[in-house]
């Protein structure tokens, strides 16, 4: 990594001093997911298939609507749910589409994990065999299930203070497979070089970012 001016040093003195802070509640965060049974599986893709550009809490309060409603089993159609004003999902149409492929889908991307292969591969695999799932989306789910073995979910509050902290220069209008895959390994040397566990430091970055440390 660059090295890092006095200012940089200052900003960065300051961001271990809040994950000493908030270190033990990431942790249990990062326990909790790794503890995640594969019962949940089905319904942690589908929170992930309802968050881009729509707010985290809306994309839960859908989800749980829908698990309440048994979805995976019974044939309901989500989208008068993601519409409603209650837990408004943007693009409804297209994400219902989306679940309903899921479910079609299910057994076989059930069965893809549970091969144990390393979790790039895995990765690699639901981008290319689960309709909606791009690398960020992909990773939030394994990160979700304690699975992501150490890879990032580059999202807007990820990437600010990437930018922040002079990870990168400015922040990409839209992150191409090989833009994310270049900031991931700019992000995964910055971890390591601060010392802060890339897993911890995500959940750091998202927290500084909304005030919780949450999925």
């Amino acid at each position: 990594m660059k090295q890092i001016n006095k200012y940089k040093k200052q900003e960065i003195a300051e961001l271990l001093r809040l994950h000493a802070v908030q270190r033990q509640a990431i942790r249990r965060r990062l326990r909790a997911f790794a503890e995640v049974r594969r019962s949940s599986y089905f319904y942690e893709i589908l929170y992930c298939l309802l968050t881009p550009q729509t707010s985290a809490a809306n994309a839960d309060k859908a989800v749980e609507r829908l698990r309440e409603l048994s979805f995976e089993t019974q044939p309901i159609d989500p989208e008068p749910i993601l519409r409603d004003g209650a837990n408004y999902v943007r693009f409804h149409r297209v994400k219902s589409g989306y679940l309903f492929k899921l479910k079609e889908e299910f057994p076989r991307i059930s069965a893809a994990l549970r091969n144990g292969a390393p979790a790039v591969e895995i990765r690699e695999w639901l981008v290319g065999n689960v309709k909606g799932l791009g690398l960020k989306e992909a990773t939030h789910f394994l990160r979700n299930v304690g699975r992501n073995g150490g890879l990032t979910i580059l999202d807007r509050h990820i990437l600010r203070n990437l930018k922040r902290y002079g990870v990168i220069r400015s922040l990409p209008v839209s992150l191409s497979r090989k833009s994310y895959l270049a900031i991931e390994k700019r992000f995964i040397t910055f971890s390591n070089d601060i010392g802060i566990p890339v897993d911890e430091l995500d959940l750091l970055f998202w927290s500084m970012e909304t005030g919780e440390i949450r999925k």
